[in-house]
């Protein structure tokens, strides 16, 4: 065994890793299959799917080197290498069995971040939903991923010399990395290509809440590995992640819930489902900083601000986000990213003693704006590029026969 080696730590990474991946194949893909009509089905569980391999070999030759290779990062001075990493790993070279990053093999870190790197693209595709070319789908997400993903993913999380993470910036698990980028981007994309047909004035119902509830449960179990497992080992730390994206994602749920059924008068199986994914999304970057307590009021605020990003300022500018990528990720995301800089106070229950509170809130505010106007100016051009290339959106007569059959040759079902 390698000098350093904890296997405590390896093995519960193997098992995190594990469960990230699962969150994308088959959790998110069932989820937003379920969200979209019959006739789209297949092409959601497609891009998911696409993704995972597609993104897996832009990792391995790129990907990881330019997130987390620190060759020739300087701590302390601010260039090139404070927002992209350098190209020491591409291919994972020199990168064995026995290569070690902190108490775990640094392949088995790779893997980890990957399962990250895969997830963000596909959270962003439910924003476009049912309309956008296949081919120009994948062109946008490789790109994106490249010039969006890898730097911010590297500004905050490089290590010594990263532009956000020397300036004392808190991202746990991927508030800013994660759910802001691709909300963000989701809003933009369904600005550029536009709106569905016909709506809002037709409806335009999911087609399977059965499917859509499954993929909740598989996405919330694999949160545990999302936000535990940004520990990198079996820690009282991870367990207290655990905790927290457990008490966020239910309180959350219930106040969705709550709001619904005052409002409604009926609670919602979709509304209880998306009001726990807004809490595991609010909570991700809080995950390793905060208690139980910080955990239930970002559960809480997250829960009642993205019920009125979905269902109330949605409906106000008519945009057609189709599965509510920006409502419940990105507000979510910029919200706990927010809350992080109080609940992370010991004052409040959290890690960080001798923590201003008015002054890690300003920094946060401040990283995730600028990350969200990067991210939004970057999404723009990528789209804008792409359509040089091939159009963004499908011809209105094949929307109107669905993107499996016109884009994949196949149907979901056999009726």
């Amino acid at each position: 065994m390698p000098e350093g080696l904890d296997r405590g730590d390896t093995a519960w990474m193997l098992t995190a890793t594990a469960l990230v991946l699962f969150m994308t194949i088959p959790g998110l893909a069932l989820f937003y299959g379920g969200l979209v009509r019959t006739k789209n089905v297949l092409s959601i569980l497609m891009q998911c799917l696409c993704l995972t391999a597609v993104v897996t070999l832009v990792w391995l030759a790129v990907g990881y080197s330019l997130a987390f290779d620190p060759t020739g990062m300087e701590p302390g001075v601010v260039g090139l290498h404070a927002v992209i990493g350098g190209g020491a790993r591409l291919f994972l070279a020199g990168v064995g069995p026995d290569t070690l990053w902190g108490s775990i093999p640094e392949v088995l870190f790779f893997a980890y971040q990957l399962t990250f790197a895969i997830i963000t693209p596909a959270l962003i595709v439910g924003a476009f939903a049912e309309r956008m070319r296949f081919s120009a789908m994948l062109a946008f997400c490789v790109v994106w991923l490249l010039v969006v993903y890898l730097p911010v993913c590297h500004a905050v999380w490089g290590g010594k010399g990263s532009l956000l993470g020397d300036l004392g910036v808190l991202d746990f698990a991927g508030g800013i990395v994660v759910h802001t980028t691709a909300g963000i981007a989701a809003l933009v994309a369904c600005l550029v290509i536009g709106p569905r047909r016909g709506y809002p004035e037709t409806p335009m119902p999911p087609h399977n809440l059965t499917m859509t509830v499954m993929g909740t449960g598989m996405l919330w179990v694999g949160w545990f590995g999302f936000n535990g497992g940004s520990a990198l080992g079996a820690t009282g730390g991870a367990a207290m992640a655990i905790v927290a994206t457990q008490v966020s994602a239910s309180a959350a749920a219930v106040t969705w819930m709550a709001i619904e059924w005052v409002r409604v008068g009926k609670p919602s199986v979709l509304g209880v489902a998306t009001g726990a994914i807004a809490g595991l999304a609010a909570v991700t970057p809080a995950s390793g900083f905060v208690g139980p307590v910080g955990g239930l009021v970002i559960g809480i605020a997250s829960g009642a601000l993205c019920w009125i990003a979905v269902a109330r300022v949605k409906q106000r500018f008519l945009y057609d986000d189709s599965l509510d990528v920006f409502g419940v990720h990105g507000v979510g995301g910029f919200l706990g990213t927010v809350l992080t800089g109080v609940f992370a106070s010991s004052a409040f229950g959290g890690t960080q003693a001798d923590l201003s509170v008015a002054r890690q809130v300003a920094l946060q505010l401040g990283a995730a704006t600028a990350v969200a106007l990067y991210t939004a100016l970057l999404s723009w051009l990528i789209l804008r590029g792409v359509a040089l290339l091939v159009p963004l959106r499908i011809e209105d007569d094949h929307e109107g026969q669905g993107l499996d059959l016109t884009q994949h040759g196949e149907t979901g079902y056999n009726l």
